[in-house]
């Protein structure tokens, strides 16, 4: 099981920290690499940031590249999605994901395990 949180409402420019923790021990234990993805009201979901199990991978969409950084915290079973400089194109439903292994790749299809959102929203 997934459980994300850390969304919010905050104005543009603000920052925010989302958290997915990994709560099951199958879950946690096996090295699984880790992304988020995020859907806007009436939009399709799209892919916003990898991270590999060691943490030394990582890789994000075109759009939130030098603003968003993705880590994690293995002892913890907990990764991260640090947002700055939010816009109100950032605004949507962000959801973690994990894989089976530890390949990575942008299509949700890669990954079968899924929490169920922290929204965010950003006003202008």
């Amino acid at each position: 099981q997934l459980v994300e949180s850390g969304g919010d409402k905050v104005q543009a420019g603000a920052s925010l920290r989302l958290s997915c923790l990994m709560k099951t021990s199958t879950l946690a234990v096996i090295r699984r690499g880790v992304a988020w993805f995020r859907r806007a009201p009436g939009t399709e979901g799209e892919f916003v940031a990898f991270i590999d199990y060691s943490g030394l991978r990582t890789y994000y969409s075109d759009s939130v590249t030098g603003r968003f950084t993705i880590s994690r915290r293995n002892r913890e079973d907990t990764v991260y999605l640090q947002m700055n400089s939010l816009t109100p194109e950032d605004t949507g439903t962000y959801y973690c994901a994990a894989q089976e292994d530890d390949w990575g790749g942008r299509e949700a299809e890669s990954y079968p395990y899924w929490g169920q959102g922290t929204p965010v929203t950003v006003s202008s």
